[in-house]
């Protein structure tokens, strides 16, 4: 009988997922977002410095506050026969030009491979179209602002 042999591979960066929902809180539809072609989540805490004279000459740090963003270039989706952009990317678009409530975007992303790691949280878009040359793509550039927190999630794409 052979041992297995363990293989560990690279993950991509293309593994993840991003979800938006269409629904409400209590209902909840969740939707893809198609054609993102970049992908930076981040989250940064704020960290004070805590020393006293009791840490012997030692620096001590606490941590008292985080935030979140996430950074996402899309291809824009349209359906060229009805003259309408795809509803999710339109649902960003609009959050971003609104005020107050409408203003936010519920989110999650998490791995398309199934792997555990997922995230979900709201947040404030900014969109911003790329531009470019006449060959270039229509593409758009959004940076979600989180608002709260952003949570760990179990992954829906997990199967038992």
């Amino acid at each position: 009988m052979s041992t297995p042999v363990e293989t560990n591979v690279t993950a991509l960066a293309r593994r993840w997922r991003l979800e938006v929902n269409l629904g409400t809180d209590a209902v909840p539809d969740w939707q893809l977002c198609p054609g993102v072609t970049e992908f930076t989540p981040a989250s940064e805490p704020n960290i004070e410095d805590s020393s006293s004279y009791d840490s012997d000459g030692w620096t001590e740090n606490t941590k008292t506050a985080q935030s979140w963003e996430l950074s996402v270039t899309i291809n824009r989706k349209i359906n060229d026969s009805t003259k309408v952009y795809h509803p999710v990317h339109e649902a960003i678009r609009l959050a971003h030009f609104a005020y107050g409530s409408a203003n936010y975007v519920h989110l999650r992303y998490m791995d398309r491979n199934g792997l555990p790691e997922a995230y979900e949280g709201r947040a404030i878009p900014t969109w911003a179209e790329s531009g470019g040359e006449y060959t270039d793509l229509g593409q758009v550039e959004i940076t979600f602002t989180g608002d709260g927190p952003l949570s760990p999630i179990t992954n829906p794409l997990v199967t038992p």
